[in-house]
Formats: structure tokens, sequence, C-alpha cells
């Protein structure tokens, strides 16, 4: 029989009913819930979701939008408990706050209703669609004398979730169906990466918005392993919040996007640093996203902290592991168990990767018969999953990644952007007062534009603001990451001055990023 998150939940509590599953923030410090009242919460908002739905006509197994934030405990109830009353959930997170385009993309499934975080209610009176405000267990009472039909795992092809790309494609993320076939795969998956390196409890703090894949990869890890799932005060937390868990939580285990591990490791440079005493105690600390800068994996690895990488995709969940630990082959890639997967060589070391411009670059590919390639709508026509990552083979089964075959960026929280979709637009929108543009943003919160201007534009200021005038319309769709935020967001130099590649003279975006760090760091200190 295929697995699912419920059916581990269901295991996870008949193995161990009073180990602690999560520790969440109240009055000040953080309360327990059990394994055993985990479940019940589920089902109690399971109840609720199917006396809802069911006097609304909406019958089993339809689609189910949640527009919720993904960073409290209720948020999994109600992914969980839709999931539990037999409905399928379609996940977006606040990050995409146009609710044309929340629409649209309910619309390419069929969804029959939405469930929303308060702060949306405005922006949904006039719907087409029931909408329903997302249920909070203490205030809710779940019809006790609904009978509850055995969790429901549906044949390998059928969808279990949609989730979406976190990045935009023609102004809007595309759909990624998620089937029980590829749920079982990521059961298996996470099992191998949360397992636990010690002999103690495992706590570990939570890795990002349940809306997202990384931390619903990571969950159903930790749930397998009875371990404890932490939910900070704040997301991203601060280095003080994070000795704080550490001390009150006995947390164990980091799950981090790189951005935000590579600032805790800045700060724990200080001088009898007792962060830095912690980072080192920790079982391990698992990183995603993108990678982190050279330098502070070096300084952690010199100081004995023990990294985890994981690369991942939305479309496919985890790919590959780094070795961990801190000897030399610590950050070495490699393969996790039971997936089926190819590296084929490139024609040729594109300017992607300049650095490495002699190796032999391999893209690697999701072949059909993985678990867990990807929806066939998202397939190449040779029916694998082309995933664009390029690596070199540094020995036998070990990898490195060399970045991509495409203008795609990751951004502070590991989510995508394309980048020429967005220099497409100003060239598009802005015509002759742009010479010639890029945009860049790797590791940041948001993307900078960087502007050539065209000739007989004088006034930089009158520049930017019409800049943002006339691309708002296409900004507006877009997720948060992947907007111009601001007129501060865009970036004037002198035409010209922007490097570029000598042969083919195309502006070369890494090198763009380290000329201009202080301007870049001066966008977002502002």
């Amino acid at each position: 029989m295929l697995r699912s998150h419920l059916t581990v939940l269901e295991a996870s509590v008949a193995r161990s009913p009073s180990a602690v599953a999560f520790k969440v923030p109240h009055a000040g410090s953080w309360r327990d819930i059990t394994y055993a009242q985990f479940l019940d919460d589920v089902e109690l908002i399971a109840r609720h979701w199917s006396k809802t739905f069911q006097e609304a006509g909406i019958p089993e197994r339809s689609v189910v939008g949640l527009w919720i934030g993904g960073y409290r405990y209720s948020d999994i109830l109600n992914i969980y408990g839709v999931s539990r009353a037999g409905y399928i959930p379609q996940l977006f997170s606040l990050r995409l706050p146009s609710a044309d385009v929340i629409l649209e993309l309910l619309t390419k499934t069929g969804a029959r209703a939405l469930v929303y975080e308060d702060l949306f209610e405005s922006a949904l009176r006039t719907w087409p669609l029931p909408i329903y405000r997302a249920a909070e267990p203490d205030h809710v009472v779940g019809p006790s004398d609904l009978a509850m039909p055995p969790v429901f795992v549906g044949e390998k092809h059928e969808t279990a979730f949609y989730f979406h790309t976190s990045g935009s494609t023609s102004g809007s993320p595309k759909l990624v169906p998620c089937s029980f076939g590829w749920l079982d795969m990521t059961v298996h998956k996470s099992s191998q990466i949360c397992a636990p390196r010690s002999d103690r409890l495992d706590v570990a703090v939570w890795g990002g918005s349940m809306c997202h894949i990384f931390q619903n990869f990571m969950l159903i890890g930790y749930l397998q392993h009875n371990a404890c799932t932490l939910q900070p005060v704040a997301n991203p937390y601060t280095s003080e919040q994070l000795i704080e868990m550490i001390q009150d939580c006995h947390l164990n285990r980091l799950n981090i996007f790189a951005s935000f591990l590579a600032n805790h490791l800045r700060n724990s440079r200080q001088a009898d640093s007792k962060l830095l005493k912690m980072l080192v105690n920790m079982d391990e600390i698992i990183y995603s996203g993108l990678a982190l800068p050279r330098e502070e994996e070096n300084y952690a690895y010199s100081q004995g902290i023990k990294l985890k990488s994981i690369f991942g995709s939305t479309e496919v969940g985890a790919m590959l592991v780094s070795i961990g630990g801190c000897e030399p082959n610590a950050r070495f890639l490699r393969l996790t168990e039971g997936v089926a997967y190819k590296f084929v060589p490139i024609e040729s070391a594109s300017s992607s990767a300049p650095h490495v411009s002699s190796a032999r670059l391999l893209e690697l590919i999701i072949l059909a018969e993985s678990g867990d390639c990807p929806d066939q709508s998202l397939r190449h026509p040779d029916g694998d999953f082309h995933t664009g990552d390029l690596f070199q083979e540094v020995s036998p089964g070990c990898y490195m990644f060399e970045g991509r075959d495409d203008d795609w960026i990751k951004s502070e929280g590991g989510l995508r952007c394309n980048t020429k979709a967005i220099e497409d637009n100003a060239r598009t929108m802005c015509g002759p007062l742009i010479s010639e543009c890029i945009a860049v943003g790797t590791g940041r919160p948001s993307v900078v534009l960087f502007v050539e201007p065209g000739l007989g534009t004088a006034d930089d200021a009158k520049l930017k603001v019409e800049i943002i005038r006339k691309t708002r319309q296409f900004h507006t769709r877009r997720y948060l990451h992947e907007r111009l935020a601001s007129a501060d967001s865009v970036v004037v130099v002198p035409r010209g001055s922007l490097p570029r590649t000598a042969t083919k003279g195309n502006i070369r975006r890494k090198a763009v990023e380290e000329k201009y760090q202080v301007e870049i760091d001066r966008v977002f200190s502002r």
C-alpha cells in the first residue's frame, strides 16, 4: 500500500502517542503538543471541513485551495484536515498576494472552494467560488457524531496535492500536481534525510512555509521518527531567538534556507560567541534553497559545525544530499536512496558557469521510472523530467552544483525568479528609456534591476520612477520576491558600465552582483 502524510501520522501515533510532536509559542514560552493530540486536532478540523463542504454540495476528491501563511500549527491542521476529509489541497502562500492569479490557478484545477487567511477577506468578497476562513482548533467544534472514513490513499497516478512553482512563467506560477506515487517516494526519501543522528530526542525547527515543498517534506520525515517540530516566534528568526530556542526547547536539528543560515554564521564569529558553541553542538544543520557563500561554508567546517545541504525543487522534492559532517568531502552531493536519475553531458559549458568553463558539465535528469518523477504535464517530450540543473562529478557518485542552463535565480528564501521575463518586460514597456538592463538578486529578499539609460535620458531619479510606473501591471501579478518593490529597486548606472562577456558582449549576472554588492546592500538596508 502507498504511504502518505496521513498514514505516516497514524503510524507515528500508534508507535509513540505521548511523544511531543510540536512546540508552539504560548504566553512567552512554548506549549507541547503530543502526537496523540496532533492526530485528534487533525480529525477535529477534518470533521469541520467534511461537514462544511458536504453542506455546500462539494463532493469528496474535489480540489480545495488554501491561501494561508503556512508557518503556524493551525496551518498544518488545515492542510492535513482538508486532506483527511477526503479533498485535494491546492496550496498558496502569502508570498503570492494577487487574488486574480490565485483564482486563475484555482480555475485550472477545477477547484470548488478556497480556505483563506483573515487578511485576504476584503479581496475575496466578489469571488465566484465559495470561501471559508481558515479554521482554528480552539474555536472549532467539530461534529463528534460525524463518522470519518478510513484515510484515503489513492492509486499511484491520482493527485494528492497541488503545489506551485516558486517562480512565475508568463505572469503566473506553474501548477505542480503531486500524485500519491510521488508522495510515497517523498515518505521514503524524507525518512532517510530526517533520521536521528544521536540517541537524544530530535527537536527540529520549522524551516519554511507549509505551502511550499521544503517544510512539507521535512515534516513528513520527522514525523516518521517521532521527532518534535518547533514553531519559532518569527520567520525568519534572529540569532537571539535561535539561542532561546536551543536553550529553552533543546533544539538540536536546524532546517533553514542558506541565506538565513549565513546570517547566523556571521553573527557567531563574535569573540566568545555563545551562538558558535551552540551551532557546533547541533546534531545537524540542514540547509537548502541555494548554496552557502563559500566563506561562510569554509568557516562552518573549520569550526566543526555539522552541515548538510539538500538540493531539491518543488517538482521533485529532495534530489541530492551532501555527505555532511566535517570531513573534506562533506560538501559533495549524492543521490538519495531508491531514485532513478541520470546525469547527461551538455554540449558546452555556457556562461551560466564561467568559472568551470573547461569542466565537463552534466544536466540532472529525473527518469520516468523514478517514483519522484513529476507529473506528465511537467516532463520533457522524451517522458523524463529535465531539471536544467548542472553539476560536475568530482569523484564517482559525488557531485558539485555548477548553476543552471537558463535565466532563473533563487531568492533569499530559496524561491525561484525568472530574471529574463523581468528584463524583457522592462525593455518592452520602457523602450528608448533603457539602453540595457539586467535583473539580479541571488540570495536577496527580492529582485533589483540594473539599468543603463537610453540616449537623452538625463535624470536618474525620474527614470527610476518611470520604469516602476510602466512595469507596475506586470509586477502586480508576481510573487513578492519577483517584484520591483519600489524605485529603490532600480539602480541606474552609466552606459556600457555593466560587466559583459568578451565574445558576445552579454551582461554577466553573477559579475554584476559581485561588482555592485555595496549598491545592492544599500537597496535592502533602506
